[in-house]
């Protein structure tokens, strides 16, 4: 029996997903998908302008997805929870699945 979701929720998961359709942000997820970051680390690995990374976590962080803990004038970012994780590993998964690849 398929469950029903109210229209809220749906509009809510649309903008999830809107939020995984950005490569730059899949890429930064993915740096931090064992560790937390900051963003000169982040910048540095993806080799992307600081102010780039900044506005990506902004948006990653209103969505719930990251979260930021200071320690003195440091800001570090980790992945929110284990969903995050869960996420862009079932996601990637599919995608091999798909192609015929192995992970």
């Amino acid at each position: 029996m398929e469950k029903a979701y109210s229209d809220k929720a749906v509009s809510d998961l649309a903008e999830l997903y809107k939020i995984f359709g950005d490569p730059t942000r899949i890429r930064i997820l993915y740096a931090m998908l064992d560790q937390e970051l900051c963003v000169n680390d982040i910048a540095g690995r993806l080799q992307m302008s600081q102010s780039s990374v900044s506005h990506q976590l902004r948006i990653l962080k209103t969505s719930k997805l990251v979260k930021s803990r200071r320690e003195g004038k440091s800001i570090f970012y980790s992945l929110d929870d284990e969903h995050v994780s869960a996420i862009l590993s079932m996601g990637m998964e599919h995608i091999m699945e798909g192609r015929g690849d192995r992970i």
